[in-house]
């Protein structure tokens, strides 16, 4: 539903691209905010799960992101990375860059990894 392409994706960085249209943008015509909560818990899942792999399964426990620069068209660039991978938890940042490189939105994600039995 968003268009989301994920671009690149391992355990250490995740890359996702998207269009702005006119069905993600809220009422004053700028790129929704839950679309970057979406896109930030996206990669950050996306990427915890891959470096987690067959040892169990990620849940994001919290998402807390940053709204900067206000988008009405283009493509939007999502980079997530790892802060911190440990053995209960995970923590990620994702950065949102416009066409122009300028950081329009930040969040973090933490997961918990539920290790298998």
């Amino acid at each position: 539903m968003l268009g989301l392409e994920i671009a690149a994706a391992d355990g250490d960085r995740v890359v996702i691209r998207w269009r702005v249209r006119p069905e993600l943008r809220q009422p004053y015509g700028i790129q929704h905010g839950g679309v970057y909560c979406a896109v930030v818990e996206t990669a950050a899942s996306v990427g915890a799960a891959i470096w987690l792999g067959d040892r169990g399964r990620v849940v994001g426990v919290a998402n807390q992101t940053d709204f900067l620069r206000a988008v009405r068209d283009g493509e939007l660039t999502a980079v997530g990375t790892p802060l911190h991978r440990g053995r209960s938890q995970q923590l990620w940042q994702v950065e949102i860059r416009d066409e122009a490189d300028r950081l329009v939105a930040r969040g973090q994600v933490r997961l918990q990894n539920l290790t298998s039995v």
